[in-house]
C-alpha cells in the first residue's frame, strides 16, 4: 500500500504554472513556508509535499531514492506540476525523477549532492556508524539540523515550529532513509553526466559555504552542459529555501518561464 503524502499548497489555484516542492530529509512540507510566502511567486501555484517517512509521516515500504522518485512523479502528475524544486534529499529525488525519465519538466536542485564526495566527511562517517550504533546517528543528525535553525531569519515562533517538525522524526525511519540515500550517492560513477544526459533544463544551486557542493569534475561537466545552470549563492547558507527565499524565488520563476516555453514549443 502506497503511503499518503502530506501536502501544503499556496499561491493562485488557477495559476498558469504549478511547482512541486520537495523538502530536505527530516523536514516537512512546512519547511518551504518562507519560499511560498515570496511575493514574486504569488501568481504561481505552489504545492509542497513531505517525503513519506519524514517529519513523523507514515513511511514507505521502500526507502530508496528511486522509489521516492517514482512516488513523487505520481504526485507531480496528480497536481499537474510543470516544475519540481527539491532541497537536499528532496533534490536527490527530483534529480532521480528526471534521470529516470519519470518527469520531463524543468527541475531546480537546491543544495544537491551528486556523490558521497559532495557530502561532509562527518556525515558519511555518521551514517556508516549506524551499522553499529543503530538509530543513534539519525537522532544526532536531527539534533544537529535543529541547532542550525537559528540561522533562519525568522521569528522565534517560526524557528520553534521548524524544530518541532524535526523532533517528529522517528529515528528508525530516518536510519533507513539515510542509508538508502548514501547508497544512491554511491550508485552512479558519473552522476553529473547522467543528469546532463536527462536533457532537462536544470538549475543546480549551492551556497559558497554551508550546504555541501560539487566536485571539480562535476562542476566542469555541468557548466559545459547546454541545459544546466550552475548557480552559486554568495555567503554561508545552510537552509537555502529559508535563509535566501527571495533569491530562490527568482530561480524558480526562471524555471517556470522555461516550462512555459517548452509547452509552447511542443504545441502543434
Amino acid at each position: 500500500m502506497e503511503p499518503e503524502w502530506e501536502l501544503r499548497e499556496a499561491g493562485a489555484p488557477d495559476a498558469e504554472s504549478t511547482v512541486l516542492l520537495l523538502p530536505g530529509g527530516m523536514c516537512s512540507a512546512g519547511a518551504y513556508a518562507e519560499l511560498m510566502a515570496e511575493p514574486a511567486l504569488a501568481n504561481t501555484r505552489l504545492v509542497a509535499a513531505t517525503l513519506p517517512g519524514h517529519a513523523g509521516t507514515p513511511p514507505p515500504e521502500d526507502y530508496s531514492i528511486e522509489n521516492y522518485a517514482r512516488l513523487a512523479a505520481e504526485v507531480a502528475t496528480k497536481v499537474g506540476a510543470d516544475v519540481v524544486v527539491g532541497f537536499s534529499m528532496g533534490a536527490s529525488v527530483a534529480l532521480e525523477m528526471v534521470a529516470s525519465r519519470s518527469f520531463a519538466g524543468p527541475v531546480v536542485l537546491l543544495g544537491v549532492a551528486l556523490s558521497t564526495k559532495d557530502e561532509p566527511a562527518f556525515f558519511r562517517a555518521l551514517i556508516r556508524s549506524g551499522g553499529v550504533l543503530g538509530s543513534l546517528p539519525a537522532s544526532l543528525l536531527a539534533k544537529g539540523a535543529a541547532s542550525m535553525v537559528k540561522r533562519i531569519p525568522a521569528s522565534a515562533e517560526r524557528q520553534d515550529e521548524i524544530r518541532e517538525d524535526l523532533r517528529k522524526n522517528v529515528p528508525q525511519h530516518m536510519r533507513h532513509a539515510l542509508n538508502e540515500y548514501v547508497r544512491w550517492l554511491q550508485r552512479n560513477e558519473r552522476p553529473a553526466e547522467r543528469l546532463c544526459q536527462a536533457g532537462v533544463p536544470t538549475w543546480i544551486v549551492h551556497a559558497e559555504k554551508g550546504d555541501g557542493g560539487l566536485t571539480a569534475d562535476e562542476r566542469r561537466t555541468l557548466e559545459s552542459c547546454p541545459h544546466a545552470h550552475v548557480v552559486t549563492i554568495p555567503g554561508h547558507v545552510f537552509f537555502l529555501p529559508n535563509e535566501v527565499p527571495e533569491q530562490i524565488a527568482g530561480i524558480v520563476l526562471e524555471a517556470t518561464h522555461q516550462a512555459r516555453h517548452q509547452s509552447v514549443s511542443a504545441s502543434p
